[in-house]
């Protein structure tokens, strides 16, 4: 090389290389590659000096800064790149719409009740308020994305929503266009609940009748893009209403966690959700015993603060009245940590995860991952022959 040459009078990339890189930059919310959603708009390469022209989904994207960040990280793997530039730009509604059929084809539909669905539903039950049901969901969720799962909750408790302050989200839900959404996130998992559709806010009450409960989860689950989950968890009211019914009719291979305390009086309401599956046809997992009992802090003997057995009582109920064993899941202690996370946005898996509460509920989240989801609603792609 002559004494007055650049090192950079030679071309050591070019734009199928940025491209290659950029592949590997995914979009924090969406998951999916920038150049599979027609994020990268231009790409210009001077000398060593890269210029890239990235598309936001809107104007207002929250991740713009991580997106620039991590666009910036990948080119800086190219030999002896120079400066790198990074311009955002906004979608427009062409685009926008081109990325949604994308990812959720022409037609709105749930992909949760595709036959290839590879997500486990699961919906979290009672047959009464006040038995932990919403802290339990959060908390599994919680362990199981602790356990490196793509895990999402719909909050369908449309009355009594609480999983938002529970899970410890902030934000309101993205809008890409009418009709497409991307659920908020924290702690590792995505939810949504009708709290950020009220203009009231938490205290403006919810006045839905029947047809308009089943609409509110048809839209909680086909007009959000959730990704490749592993679990999703519906966090579905008390008793034996409209949601679960409706959950039944759309998601007909979900299944069922039913919750209760140990009181008598509780297990009998809770066997009643239960047996909604003899209705709807679907399986139920088991049962959970929350609230059980609690070592005293003074002598270390157990404390039966809400009874005793109620757990166990639902269980042999649904097995003989479902004629499928309905084994009892878990019993997890009372800890007041449990309400003090939820209250406080920190689940008690995150602040306490060796308490006897957490490794319980651990325990169980390890169990859901581990058990197959059989075949039911899955196409075999089998032919028939002649013989």
């Amino acid at each position: 090389m002559a004494a007055d040459c650049s090192p950079y009078d030679y071309e050591m990339f070019a734009e199928p290389d940025v491209m290659a890189l950029l592949g590997t930059v995914h979009d924090p919310e969406i998951h999916r590659p920038i150049t599979e959603l027609g994020m990268v708009d231009t790409v210009t390469i001077n000398g060593a000096d890269v210029t890239v022209r990235v598309l936001l989904t809107v104007g207002g994207c929250p991740m713009r800064d991580t997106i620039t960040t991590r666009v910036r990280d990948a080119l800086g793997r190219l030999p002896q790149v120079g400066a790198i530039d990074v311009e955002l730009g906004v979608m427009s509604d062409e685009q926008r719409t081109a990325m949604r059929d994308k990812l959720q084809g022409p037609s709105k539909e749930i992909a949760f009740a595709k036959p290839g669905s590879l997500t486990r539903v699961i919906g979290v039950t009672s047959g009464k308020g006040g038995v932990g049901k919403s802290s339990l969901t959060v908390n599994l969720a919680v362990a199981m994305a602790q356990r490196g799962k793509q895990v999402a909750i719909v909050d369908a408790d449309v009355y009594g929503h609480s999983v938002p302050r529970m899970l410890g989200i902030t934000e309101p839900p993205t809008r890409i266009d009418d009709g497409f959404m991307m659920p908020p996130q924290a702690n590792g998992v995505r939810a949504i609940s009708m709290l950020p559709f009220k203009r009231g806010g938490s205290p403006e009450p919810v006045l839905f009748r029947g047809p308009m409960l089943h609409r509110v989860l048809q839209q909680f689950l086909s007009d959000f893009f959730w990704g490749d989950l592993d679990v999703l968890l519906v966090d579905l009211p008390p008793g034996t209403g409209d949601i679960a019914m409706s959950l039944a009719q759309l998601l007909p291979a979900s299944e069922l966690v039913i919750v209760t305390t140990p009181q008598p009086a509780a297990a009998e309401v809770a066997v009643r959700a239960g047996m909604v599956a003899q209705q709807t046809h679907q399986k139920v997992l088991g049962v959970i015993e929350n609230m059980s009992s609690t070592p005293c802090p003074h002598c270390g003997e157990p404390l039966d603060l809400f009874g005793f057995g109620g757990g166990q009582i639902v269980a042999d109920v649904l097995t003989r009245e479902l004629g499928s064993n309905t084994p009892l899941l878990a019993r997890v202690p009372f800890d007041v940590r449990l309400r003090e996370g939820g209250d406080a946005g920190r689940p008690l898996v995150l602040e306490a995860p060796d308490s006897p509460a957490a490794l319980e509920i651990f325990r169980m989240a390890d169990g859901f991952l581990q058990q197959p989801r059989g075949l039911v609603g899955k196409t075999l792609n089998l032919t028939p022959t002649k013989h």
